[in-house]
């Protein structure tokens, strides 16, 4: 107890520092290490970029506490930056500084209502993402290429099989087991999170989900696992279903197989006029060079738009791929115009059609 006979305070809370008085640098480490609880490490990486990027602005102008933040510094950041990069760039850059400063406002680092001077840009959705995708004759090319030659079950196609009937991430693909990818009379995959053996998945234990899968889509991976993949372990003793030569393939090995497994020479003419025995870019370090390959991410992009235009409900595609409506409707379903009109036409025939009849005025309804 202390002398004046009040409760006593330890030399240890004489010493905490004020929430105003933290560096940029140091409320945002603080910041981030709040969101790991919540976040994938993707995201965090995201996060911590951005954010690098303000606290060295801070920095460069004399900003030494969060506490001297004011109004006109978040919207001199905003000028600066709008400058520099695309508003889609932006947006993502604004989101990230707004809920750190409404972090800093709960502790009281920084006055309420400083968070409302972050600019947002008010961007159209369809500004929000790239229209790059798989095209879905493209995909239907290269599977049918696929299941009816010498190529069938190759990992290249096992992925790509995968990749479009499912609509998972790459990440998800990768964290795949042998044991999580059942092939019996009913197949389907299981996509788990498991962080501490390095495969998490974007949306943690919310991303587990069983997923369905076609008998022919099985049947190329029965021959996969069969004939052609090799029988490792990876560094935590587990067996990946999709697998390099030496275990679990980096995501960037992932990219690389995606790229060499979309090109469209593999079944037809080159549409860039290149000669397929004579093109660099059919070289799996230069694959991701090649104009018509493409990515696991607008492979998913392609998948999530061909299941919407053969009539599954958004609500059904969300579950399937792990993704919210509101998500799938903004950034992933890239139909042209033609392709939506007939969307909503099947969708009229098989969900309005029979609800005519109960529209007739010639019989007396109750």
């Amino acid at each position: 107890m202390g002398g004046n006979g009040g409760v006593g305070v330890s030399e240890r809370e004489r010493q905490r520092t004020d929430p105003a008085e933290w560096e940029p640098a140091e409320a945002a480490h603080r910041y981030l290490r709040r969101r790991r609880a919540d976040a994938s490490e993707k995201s965090i990486d995201g996060w911590q970029y951005r954010l690098k990027l303000f606290t060295e602005w801070c920095e460069s102008v004399g900003i030494q506490y969060v506490g001297d933040l004011k109004r006109y510094d978040l919207d001199e950041f905003y000028e600066l930056r709008s400058a520099e990069i695309e508003p889609v760039t932006l947006e993502g850059e604004m989101y990230t500084l707004q809920t750190f400063v409404e972090f800093l406002e709960d502790l009281g680092a920084v006055e309420d209502g400083v968070s409302d001077a972050i600019r947002i840009p008010d961007l159209d959705p369809s500004e929000r993402a790239s229209d790059t995708k798989l095209a879905t004759d493209d995909a239907l090319a290269l599977l049918r290429y696929y299941r009816n030659s010498d190529q069938r079950g190759r990992r290249g196609h096992a992925l790509l099989e995968l990749a479009w009937l499912t609509g998972a991430r790459q990440g998800g693909l990768r964290a795949l087991d042998l044991r999580d990818v059942h092939l019996n009379e009913t197949p389907w995959v299981d996509f788990r999170h498991r962080p501490d053996t390095s495969t998490p998945l974007k949306n943690k234990i919310g991303g587990e989900r069983p997923v369905a899968l076609p008998e022919e889509v099985a049947d190329v991976l029965r021959i996969y696992q069969r004939k052609y993949r090799y029988d490792v372990r990876d560094d935590h003793g587990r067996q990946p279903f999709l697998a390099a030569r030496n275990g679990r393939p980096t995501e960037n090995t992932i990219r690389n197989w995606c790229y060499m497994a979309t090109q469209p020479c593999v079944h037809s003419e080159c549409p860039h006029g290149k000669n397929r025995e004579t093109c660099d870019w059919v070289d799996y370090t230069h694959s991701s060079k090649c104009p018509s390959s493409r990515s696991p991410h607008p492979v998913r992009t392609g998948a999530i738009t061909w299941m919407l235009n053969r009539g599954w409900p958004p609500e059904d595609v969300a579950e399937r791929v792990n993704a919210s409506v509101q998500t799938i409707e903004n950034h992933y379903d890239k139909a042209d115009l033609s392709e939506r009109r007939r969307r909503l036409r099947n969708r009229m025939e098989k969900r309005r059609r029979p609800l005519l009849d109960q529209l007739d005025i010639s019989e007396t309804n109750e």
